[in-house]
């Protein structure tokens, strides 16, 4: 049965994703007395309404595009091949219907309390989820993020990311607002499906954590394949009219409006700490999120740790960085606080066609760190990789410490960078040099048995 009303426990964890269940599974198995709380349908964002079923969607329109950039190269007949959106979906929806029935099992046949609810502080140990009070001598944030809140008339037609992976069918015209990696990875999906899609960005450039010139060549390539993309586009309202949007946006000095059929969030998330009442709990938090020490530990409350995209820590919002706050917290509740997180190495990656990926330093990091490396430029687009899949573009930077010849960072875009960008994060975590990486003997013809040419 789910607990109700007062309980004590060891420990209690909001959330149910990669960070919750990692700590919540590890101290249960340690004989700690265990609950878990989720206001949504348990298994979290990445595997239910974000990077797994993302990536399911966005195996109909790899095979699209590939059929497309085949033509006349021996694949005739492309223009017969269309995605069903219904039957896409149906099929996504086999990889998470079952997924909040089995992880709730799961923890109730591990003997790990159950309760269904938003959970707000009562006050420093106890925390309140509908009629149920559980207190715990320790209590885990790890709820994730929710898309961040716009600040223009209409803004509650957007659709959020979850919404979209549910659509029955998919809109004819799409506007995304922001450009994001997200809006990307969406609208590389939506264009190979039929829509029309437009993507309104209010800065100078989309994707700003990631290299400019690569950028430049996703850009390139997504326009390419059918995607407007405008740049300094500031959205001012979103209005509705016999189920039809028009998006009045400031572009290049005037007002221009773009209609659709729907409208897509796609300008970033935040820490979901509003509704916590963290203030009840003594809980520190800002607009990145809920303030840690490097043990991933409140300063304000020493019975609260944080870890996952609802945590101010030097991680990205990455699954991945995720699982290993949520380990670095596990061994800290159990072992006393002793053990960091090791950020370094960890790739990220925009699932478009073809892909970008990024992991370590930055060439901008390096300028402005006045950090004496070399930065090394190769443009793949006429490399066997990318030739033999009939793509047009592809580069990669690799940035390598002059002096000692270690890898600190590198940036790709091409087929299957998503895959080849491991091996520099292994190296950056391992503190290799390019000769290191030079070392590695591949599978031939693989992608990966061309880093040696790029270091």
């Amino acid at each position: 049965m789910t607990a109700n009303h007062e309980q004590n426990f060891d420990l209690v964890v909001v959330g149910t994703g990669v960070a919750a269940s990692t700590v919540a599974s590890r101290c249960n198995k340690a004989g700690w007395r265990v609950a878990v709380v989720d206001e949504r349908p348990y298994g979290g964002t990445c595997q239910l309404r974000g990077c797994d079923p993302k990536k399911v969607l966005r195996r109909g329109a790899e095979v699209i595009a590939a059929a497309q950039r085949m033509h006349g190269k021996g694949i005739d007949g492309d223009e017969a091949l269309q995605v069903d959106w219904p039957a896409l979906m149906a099929f996504k929806k086999t990889f998470t219907d079952s997924v909040p029935e089995s992880k709730e099992q799961s923890f109730r046949e591990n003997g790990i309390e159950t309760f269904h609810g938003k959970a707000a502080f009562i006050d420093e140990r106890t925390l309140e989820v509908g009629e149920a009070h559980p207190g715990a001598e320790k209590i885990v944030l790890a709820n994730g993020a929710e898309p961040a809140p716009l600040p223009f008339d209409g803004a509650g037609h957007l659709l959020h990311s979850d919404e979209f992976m549910e659509l029955e069918n998919l809109p004819r015209r799409l506007v995304f607002v922001g450009g994001g990696y997200i809006t990307f990875e969406f609208a590389h999906l939506a264009v190979r499906a039929g829509a029309e899609v437009t993507i309104l960005e209010m800065g100078e450039r989309p994707l700003a954590p990631f290299d400019a010139d690569l950028v430049a060549q996703l850009v390139e390539r997504s326009r390419i394949a059918g995607i407007d993309i405008h740049v300094n586009a500031e959205v001012q309202a979103i209005t509705k009219v016999d189920g039809e949007f028009s998006v009045r946006t400031r572009l290049d000095g005037e007002t221009r409006v773009f209609d659709a059929d729907g409208v897509v969030h796609g300008a970033g998330r935040v820490p979901a700490t509003e509704g916590l009442e963290l203030e009840r709990g003594g809980v520190e938090y800002g607009k990145a999120g809920i303030k840690v020490n490097d043990y991933l530990q409140s300063p304000s409350n020493a019975a609260v740790y944080a870890a996952g995209d609802v945590a101010e820590t030097r991680g990205l919002p990455l699954t991945p960085v995720a699982g290993l706050e949520g380990g670095v917290v596990a061994s800290n509740l159990l072992e006393g606080n002793a053990t960091t997180v090791d950020y370094a190495g960890i790739p990220s990656c925009v699932f478009t066609i073809p892909p970008l990926a990024t992991v370590g330093m930055s060439e901008a990091d390096a300028n402005e760190q006045d950090t004496e490396v070399h930065c090394r430029y190769s443009d793949m687009s006429n490399w066997y990789p990318t030739r033999r899949v009939g793509e047009t573009h592809a580069a990669a930077k690799v940035l390598l410490e002059k002096r000692s010849g270690r890898v600190l960072g590198a940036h790709l875009f091409g087929p299957q960078c998503d895959e080849m960008i491991n091996f520099f994060g292994l190296a950056i975590r391992k503190g290799w040099s390019g000769e290191d990486l030079r070392e590695i003997v591949s599978a031939y013809p693989s992608a990966a048995s061309y880093i040696v040419s790029l270091v």
